[in-house]
Formats: C-alpha cells, structure tokens, sequence
C-alpha cells in the first residue's frame, strides 16, 4: 500500500530498521531527481527521511565554486571537499540519533561511520547513463536552473557543466562488489539491475523506481463539474446545466492555455489524456474534451471518499446522529472512519495505482475527480503530510497546474470561472 503504513509516537518503522540510501554516479545523470522523489514517496509511506545534499553544503559554506575547485586532481581543494562531506554525515547522524529511521542503540556514533555500523541498511543507486541526448538533456532542464548558474547565459552554463563532468570521468568508478545492497538505474529507467536486496522497505524502494522517468511533463487536477444531487454519494447523480457549463469552461480554458504554453516556449504540444472516475458527475465532465479529440480513460481508484452512514446528512445531522463518532473524527481526521465509510487513509491507500502511474506517466494529464481524491493526490506529489489532507482546499473553479521537477513539484493555480465551491 502507498499510504502511511502505521502510526507510532515516535514515527519510526521498527520492523524497516534503519536505511542508508546512497545515490552515486557522474553528474547529470538523475541523482537529484531520484533522491528527491524517493524522498517524497517515503514520507507518503509514513517513513522518516531527509535528503542529504553535499551540493547544499558546499553552497552553504563557500558559494558557487569554479570547476577546477570540484577537480579530484586538485590537491588545494582536497580538505575544503572534506570537510564539506564531513559536516554532511556529521548532521545526517545527527538527524537519526535525534529520530530518524535507525535504531535505539546509540553505540552506533563511536564507529562514527553509519554505512558500516550493523543495524543500517546502506542501499546504493547508481544512476548509469551512455545516451548523450539524455544527459544533455538533464544538464539543459535541472543543472543550468541550479543555484550554481544564477545569471549565466544558459549555452555558457552548459559549456561550464560538461567541463565539470570531463574533470570527474576518468577517477569514476561503477559499483562491482556483488556484497552490496545495490540498485542501477541505465539510462534514467531504461534498464534496471538490482543485487542483494532485502526487506520490505528496500523492496518498497526499488518497486517505486520501477515507475520513475525524467521526462518532463505536467499533471492538471480540476473538480467534477456541479451534479443534480450534490449531497447524495449513492445516488450517484448526472451534471447539473450548471455543471455542464463549467465542464465545457474547462475544456476551453486548459486547451487554450496548453495552446499559448506551446506557443510561448516554442514547443510541440505534449498528448493530453483526461483521468477520471466512472461516478456520473466525474465521467460527464470528463466526456466534454473527447469532442475535441482528447482521449478519456476512467480509473476506479479515483472514486471519491465513501460517506458510509453519513451519506446524505450535513455536517449538523452527522453530530447529532453519531456524537461520539463526530469527537474521534475531529481527534483524527485523517484515519477515523465514520460506520461503513473510508477514512482518508482508506483512500490514500486505494489510489495507489494512480499515484504509480503518475510517476510512470510521459505526457500531460488531466485527474478530474471529487475533492476529497484530488487532496491524496496532491498531498503526495506537493510533499504534504497524511494529517493536512482533510484540510487541503481543491475549489471548484480553478485549475490546478503542477510541474514535476528534480527539486520539486512547482503548482501554479489558475481561475477558471467565478462560481460557488
């Protein structure tokens, strides 16, 4: 399942120990993206992680350094990279004897190393890349936009970026001790060997990089158009004339702005395909893009959150009809389950699927769905906690728009038309 997989006081997850992750390979071959996204998918699972970036640190402390500075030849920089490497472990340990994934036992500091001490996990992922479209690629869309190139004109950063990788390929060295727990990532997912890896976390881990690409695309969420029956779950009502009309301000609205994105950045449309669900109201608002040429595929995971026994009822009836029940839910928001109804961890739990195939997704899609789908599924690509979900707002009448990135996902929203939530 890809929700939080249990609750404790402290939050970690006994039974996964603790876990050392370790990304290697040259520069431009994905690293960032694979830290960063592996990182937003543990938290989604309930596991404790932070991403250690020595890039950061160097940046921290010296500020943006010329190419010969990360030269392994260059014995005048050996200590300042040392250092900067050390003062990375010295807080990632830190980190776990403060509360991360790790053990109790603190004996663990003396050895200093955590790699070597018996109760971490170390997992290596090299990312392997013998495609020159691909890492040119990478250095044009992640490395250029990095805090190292602020105000150079994008041709001399790349220039200057390939100069560093000329500096660190003849001193690489790939992964060849079968001893190791190890995970290689050819060419960003075009072929991936895996060696001795054990336990349900690391299995975990390689099933999601299974599904990861870099290829830039754009994920769209829109509400379901207004139906007959708002209130009623069961009665699985069609849309409204007032929902109609917003699916087709909707299907307008986004066709023209993919139109002027296209035009603006001199660029081929990417193939948009709508994601929805097979309730009425979801599908009817969907079926308004098929006529123009827009394929529509439903996905019964993305049916909303079922009410159970509150179906029907307002937010005053469901407290007079179940007192104790409306106590637990504002205790707990996110994992109560009022009788016969899904919890939101219910439904974290069944749009796992969806949340799989947006990561193995190349081009851009559109989720139309209820409110209470749309927030798992933010929740998770914007690095939300499982708490915040009830409490994440989807309005009606704006589109939103979100970008995947090395460094994160960036959301822009944007109004469609001014009518009631």
């Amino acid at each position: 399942m890809a929700a939080q997989l249990y609750q404790t006081t402290s939050g970690r997850l006994f039974h996964a120990g603790a876990i050392a992750i370790i990304t290697v390979g040259l520069p431009a071959r994905g690293k960032t993206h694979v830290s960063r996204s592996l990182c937003r998918y543990l938290l989604w699972l309930g596991v404790q992680t932070r991403v250690f970036s020595v890039g950061n640190y160097r940046r921290q402390l010296l500020g943006t350094m010329p190419n010969d500075f990360f030269d392994p030849n260059n014995q005048e920089t050996t200590a300042q990279r040392f250092e900067i490497a050390q003062k990375c472990l010295d807080d990632m340990i830190s980190w776990l004897e403060a509360g991360g994934q790790k053990s109790d036992d603190p004996s663990w500091l003396k050895n200093y190393n955590p790699i070597k001490y018996r109760q971490v996990s170390p997992v290596f992922i090299e990312s392997i890349c013998n495609k020159q479209e691909i890492i040119d690629a990478n250095i044009r869309s992640v490395k250029i936009s990095s805090p190292d190139y602020i105000g150079w004109d994008p041709e001399e950063a790349v220039e200057d970026f390939k100069h560093r990788i000329e500096n660190h390929q003849p001193h690489y060295e790939t992964i060849t001790d079968l001893s190791l727990s190890f995970v290689k990532l050819m060419n960003v997912g075009e072929q991936i060997i895996v060696n001795n890896v054990n336990g349900y976390l690391q299995s975990r881990i390689v099933y999601y990089l299974l599904n990861l690409h870099i290829t830039p695309r754009i994920i769209y969420f829109a509400r379901n158009g207004e139906s007959l029956n708002e209130s009623s779950y069961k009665a699985d009502a069609e849309l409204s004339e007032a929902g109609h009309a917003y699916a087709e301000k909707l299907k307008d609205f986004l066709l023209d702005h993919r139109e002027r994105q296209g035009m603006e950045n001199e660029q081929s449309i990417r193939p948009l395909t709508v994601w929805t669900s097979a309730r009425k109201r979801s599908y009817q608002t969907a079926m308004h893009f098929v006529h123009d040429g827009v394929y529509v595929r439903q996905n019964p995971a993305l049916v909303e959150r079922n009410p159970g026994e509150c179906d029907g009822l307002t937010p005053a009836k469901i407290k007079a009809r179940f007192p104790d029940e409306e106590a637990k839910a504002q205790k707990d928001p996110y994992r109560h389950r009022y009788p016969r109804a899904e919890s939101y961890h219910d439904l974290a739990v069944r749009v796992e699927p969806v949340i799989l195939e947006l990561e193995r997704e190349k081009n851009d899609v559109l989720i139309i769905a209820h409110e209470s789908t749309i927030r798992c599924l933010y929740a998770y690509l914007m690095d939300r906690p499982a708490e915040d979900i009830p409490k994440i707002v989807i309005p009606r009448n704006y589109l939103i728009e979100i970008v995947p990135s090395a460094y994160g996902c960036k959301e822009t929203r944007m109004e469609i038309l001014n009518i009631s939530a």
